[in-house]
């Protein structure tokens, strides 16, 4: 039994066949250009649009004589009522087609559910998604503090904290554009950072487990325009970051005890942030699957084979 997902985020396109054991996930990061922060939607329509086929191609030439029993794909960015984004149209246009080429079922799933779903699967705790839990969704666009529970073969995600304002990523790409870093920017950062000898960072105020990013922006900036290097200003951007991250998931176990605490999306591959977090006794992703993928979502489409 074998499935295959879809994923056409506003940052990339992803495709990914899963049969319960082995997977095999084929991304590809939506074009920017030098100096901006992203793209519009009718941009990031156009290049799904034109590099789905291709992944397409890619993995269905890697896996010969391969078994398609369902396909799964996220419509939306959260599994709530309003939620939308044009880009999701795309892999939901390939899918359809899909699976009513091969009269197999199609199931949908937001987003944010294929995040957690790839974060359990990549670190082998699939067991979780059958129990309550805490997670972190981390992304260029989203700092959501979640507890998941399960919903039959599917979570539903509701948010108890986060930014209140620009997201994670957001202040990691804004600060590796001050300091002349490609799009996007998480993977130099942190790369960066790993040189920075200050350690100082902007201790965040965060209240019931939110907490505002925006001022940590201009913080970031102040340091750097002092003289700071590039590399401590990738660190003090990155531990402030942390330190807030951080207060909320205490604030989050001491106010949920017992659960565990997940971390998924693409910040979440930031090796300092899971340096600075193990004392959270965390559930990581793998760094792969941190970033958008679609392997969560197949993951999910395979869970709703099952018996």
């Amino acid at each position: 039994m074998g499935v295959i997902g879809f994923d056409t985020s506003n940052y990339t396109t992803s495709v990914a066949y899963f049969d319960g054991c082995s997977s095999e996930n084929i991304s590809q990061l939506l074009p920017v250009r030098e100096g901006e922060l992203g793209l519009r939607q009718s941009d990031a329509v156009f290049h799904h649009t034109k590099s789905l086929p291709d992944l397409s191609d890619r993995l269905f030439s890697r896996l010969q004589n391969l078994t398609i029993d369902a396909v799964g794909v996220s419509t939306k960015p959260r599994a709530v009522e309003g939620s939308y984004m044009p880009c999701f149209m795309v892999g939901y246009s390939h899918a359809k087609l899909l699976s009513d080429a091969l009269r197999v079922p199609l199931f949908t799933f937001s987003h944010q559910q294929g995040h957690v779903a790839a974060a359990l699967w990549s670190a082998g705790r699939m067991d979780l998604i059958d129990t309550p839990h805490l997670a972190w969704h981390l992304s260029g666009g989203t700092t959501e503090l979640l507890l998941v529970t399960p919903n039959g073969k599917n979570v539903d995600c509701q948010i108890i904290g986060g930014t209140t304002d620009i997201s994670a990523g957001q202040l990691i790409d804004r600060t590796g554009q001050m300091l002349s870093l490609p799009f996007p920017a998480g993977k130099s950062l942190d790369k960066l950072s790993e040189n920075g000898q200050n350690r100082e960072f902007f201790r965040v105020k965060c209240l019931d487990m939110h907490f505002s990013l925006s001022g940590v922006q201009n913080k970031v900036q102040q340091f750097y325009s002092k003289g700071s290097t590039p590399e401590d200003t990738a660190d003090y951007a990155l531990r402030s970051v942390i330190y807030a991250v951080s207060k909320a998931t205490q604030q989050a176990m001491e106010a949920y005890p017992g659960l565990p605490v997940v971390f998924s999306g693409g910040v979440a591959s930031n090796s300092l942030l899971r340096k600075e977090t193990a004392k959270f006794n965390p559930v990581f992703a793998e760094p792969q699957y941190s970033t958008d993928n679609a392997l969560g979502i197949a993951a999910l489409t395979y869970r709703h084979l099952e018996d």
